[in-house]
């Protein structure tokens, strides 16, 4: 197993961010190229065990709801399936992998802002880790900025 993460600071009060990423099925509201989102079996957002089904770049995509909690603002997601690598960013076939991401927010109260920490843990091929790794590195600040692109519409 391999983890990729990444950490920022945004110019928002934690209830803000709280408020907008909380909601499992609200992805499509904060993160660029995700079209659509539902939760299945009619469960809430932030029910742990909701699966949501969601399209990122025309990828169908199924994640559980593995941990949420408004007390210490995080939430934890699983993959339900192994995640494909992008083809066209491999020169060679690379093994898909299973994956288990982390969002964690922190108060700042100098200012009113908000520590985020978005981690994914990654497992596959051991000859393929760092691929995934290195490919997770580059996505995850991406989601931080679109997220942080939305908080600012917002402001």
């Amino acid at each position: 197993m391999t983890k990729a993460s990444y950490s920022s600071v945004l110019d928002h009060p934690l209830t803000t961010v709280w408020s907008l990423i909380r909601d499992f099925n609200n992805y499509p509201a904060y993160i660029d190229g995700v079209s659509e989102s539902m939760i299945e079996d009619d469960r809430r957002g932030d029910d742990v065990g909701a699966i949501r089904r969601f399209c990122y770049l025309g990828h169908s995509i199924r994640q559980r709801l593995v941990a949420h909690s408004d007390h210490s603002h995080s939430l934890t997601y699983a993959g339900l399936e192994p995640m494909p690598f992008p083809a066209e960013l491999a020169s060679q076939p690379v093994s898909p992998a299973r994956y288990e991401g982390t969002m964690s927010l922190r108060e700042i109260t100098q200012g009113n802002r908000t520590f985020i920490e978005w981690s994914v843990t990654i497992e596959t091929a051991p000859e393929d880790a760092d691929r995934w790794q290195a490919l997770l590195r580059s996505w995850i600040p991406d989601w931080t900025r679109s997220l942080e692109r939305t908080l600012a519409r917002s402001a």
